[in-house]
Order: C-alpha cells, then structure tokens, then sequence
C-alpha cells in the first residue's frame, strides 16, 4: 500500500490503454453533452472537428476510468478528491483513438488539521495513440498517511 509518506514531488507515471468506440461516444452524448457534433456525422462534418468527436466531459471520464485502474494496481491509500483545476481540452478525441495517461506529482502536503491524511497535485496528460495531447487537467488527490504502530 501507497501512503502520502511514500510519494514524492517529481514522482511520474505511464498508464492506460483506452480504446474510444464510436458507440461509446454515441451513448455518452446522447445523455450527457447531446449537441450534434458529438451525434450526427453530417452535422460533425460541418464543424471544425470534421466528424464525430468525443464530448470533452467524456475524455475525462475515460481518464478517471484509467486512473482508478491504476490505482487499483499501485494499492494507493487514496481518499478520493476534492476536485481538479485547469482542465483543458486540447484536441478533439475520436473514435478509433487510442488514449493513455503521464501524470507528475507536483506537491505533497500533509495536512495541518486532519493528521491521517494529505493532498497530492500532479499534472495529468492525457495523450492519444500518436502522442498528442488531448487533455490536460492538475488534480488534487487525497491520501491517507501510514497507520500508527
């Protein structure tokens, strides 16, 4: 198990291997963000992205769907989130793509009031098959500290 006394500014990570489906991007859409870019291949072709693309808010569940997998690999005591700051996107996001994730860690703090526990910042890229950054995000994390005894 990962506690906040085990990470340290500079720390970096590769992960993710995510395959966007045109019907994923559909399904999302269609609930969360229906504008006719994201919906319709003649509306798509009419804009600047030229066909179908994944909503923004999608890109960034799929990086969460890769983190958490990550995390579930590396065991991090982590306590969930009290939010990110700059999220960007930077490219479009179609079907047929390849996403993956590089993060840094750019801060550690411990926690003045809570003991058990800190926050981490790290910078989050999320890049697709030809390594160009589509996302970009800094996200805070909240990790437990190493038990006592």
């Amino acid at each position: 198990m990962q506690y906040l006394e085990d990470i340290k500014v500079g720390d970096k990570a590769s992960y993710g291997n995510y395959q966007v489906t045109r019907e994923e991007v559909l399904d999302f859409a269609s609930k969360y963000d229906p504008q006719p870019f994201h919906l319709d291949d003649d509306a798509a072709a009419k804009t600047h992205f030229g066909k179908i693309s994944a909503s923004g808010w999608h890109t960034a569940a799929m990086t969460m769907a890769m983190l958490v997998e990550n995390l579930k690999k590396h065991r991090q005591a982590g306590l969930g989130s009290p939010g990110i700051d700059e999220l960007r996107w930077l490219k479009p996001v179609y079907p047929g793509d390849t996403l993956r994730v590089e993060s840094e860690i750019t801060e550690v703090r411990p926690s003045r009031s809570r003991p058990e526990m800190g926050s981490i910042h790290s910078t989050v890229t999320v890049l697709n098959q030809d390594n160009v950054a589509v996302m970009t995000m800094k996200s805070i994390g909240l990790v437990a500290t190493r038990p006592k005894g």
